[in-house]
């Protein structure tokens, strides 16, 4: 499965490289937000994949910072 997938790839990374990821994730988000809002975005399922995205890398660096 493809989030399965993505998540093994968050848990191999550190937390410099997810605070990069998550600062990615949220600028990808305002854009499709904004290209949404100006009737350009095509694929409007792609604001729910970033945000569920961006729960998933922020999971992973509390989970880090808790020392699991």
């Amino acid at each position: 499965m493809k989030s399965t997938n993505y998540l093994k790839d968050l848990r191999t990374k550190s937390e410099t490289e997810l605070a990069g990821d998550l600062t990615a994730a949220k600028k990808e988000l305002f854009n499709l937000r904004f290209q949404n809002a100006t009737n350009q975005l095509d694929n409007t399922a792609r604001i729910k994949e970033v945000k569920r995205n961006i729960a998933r890398i922020q999971t992973i660096i509390t989970e880090k910072a808790a020392g699991r």
